[in-house]
């Protein structure tokens, strides 16, 4: 009989996940011995180990399907720069945003626990954990966004993974696409356009824009006034369609749509690791605490 107090003393031993450990718990009749050892013949309680180190390099990847239609794209993560360049590696991540792109899954969690269409008998974290075991680093799904279209999906990937950019498209032709996924990948637009920034966002920069005006010696009266002129330069920097287009630095990108008679329904912007802190390693403070 596996009860959950096993399962539980296992995954403390090995780090390994709960539905790992209670299959093998279940697989050897609930011995512990046994569970660990077949733990360890599988790599996962040796990819377990591995899962507190930081995970900050990686690629980002695209994938659309044959028809056009549907498109994703993910970030997957490694220790170092070196794993990103490993083969093995890269297709595991072309296989993840095809899997995003095909089973449709609602977030990462989901994903995971998906059969993976591409290693059969797997999960796709099963898959995930064995490459950690092959490969020898830490390894994440950190995320995805997936797009279905009724007009034209186009993705961009910039330095070798570095930056991955997808955009769908109601209405415009695949050079336009390509344009803009450029465009979006150099200027870093958080935004489609005004409407899309959260109230609580715009309120916020109205407050510091005032602060910084008023710290300028304006009286508050006019301070407001400025705060009119400035957030729209603050619209500029982060609205797709406000921003001053790359190829073309006398027109807007909104001037770019009317002018092709184009529509941009959404898009995705991933930076390899961007908002995950990297580990600092001081080997000095280390060697110094271990003599201590």
């Amino acid at each position: 009989m596996v009860t959950a107090s096993l399962v539980k003393e296992l995954r403390e031993k090995t780090g390994a996940g709960m539905m790992d450990c209670k299959k093998v718990l279940t697989e050897t009749d609930g011995d512990m011995e046994k569970a660990i050892e077949l733990l360890r013949e599988r790599g996962i309680a040796k990819a377990a180990k591995k899962s507190g180190r930081v995970a900050a390099e990686g690629l980002v990847e695209a994938y659309i399907s044959e028809d056009g239609k549907v498109g994703a794209i993910v970030e997957v993560n490694s220790e170092t720069d070196f794993v990103a360049k490993n083969e093995e590696f890269k297709t595991f991540v072309k296989n993840v945003a095809k899997q995003v792109v095909e089973k449709n899954p609602k977030d990462v969690e989901e994903l995971l626990n998906q059969e993976a269409i591409f290693e059969a008998g797997k999960t796709v974290n099963e898959a995930l954990v064995g490459k950690i075991a092959t490969i020898g680093e830490n390894l994440s799904i950190r995320r995805f966004a997936r797009f279905e279209s009724k007009g034209l999906l186009e993705s961009y990937i910039h330095g070798d993974g570095k930056i991955a950019v997808l955009i769908n498209m109601a209405k415009g032709d695949k050079e336009l696409a390509k344009d803009l996924c450029m465009q979006i990948a150099a200027a870093r637009p958080e935004y489609l356009n005004e409407q899309a920034v959260p109230a609580e966002r715009v309120e916020k920069e109205k407050e510091i824009l005032k602060v910084q005006t008023m710290n300028e010696g304006k009286p508050e009266a006019i301070a407001e006034k400025i705060v009119l002129g400035r957030i729209r330069k603050f619209f500029e920097e982060i609205c797709l369609v406000d921003q001053v287009f790359v190829k073309d630095s006398n027109m807007k990108v909104s001037e770019l749509l009317k002018q092709k008679d184009a529509e941009v329904v959404e898009f995705a912007r991933f930076e390899k690791g961007e908002g995950i802190e990297k580990k600092e390693e001081n080997f000095a403070e280390e060697v110094m605490n271990q003599l201590k």
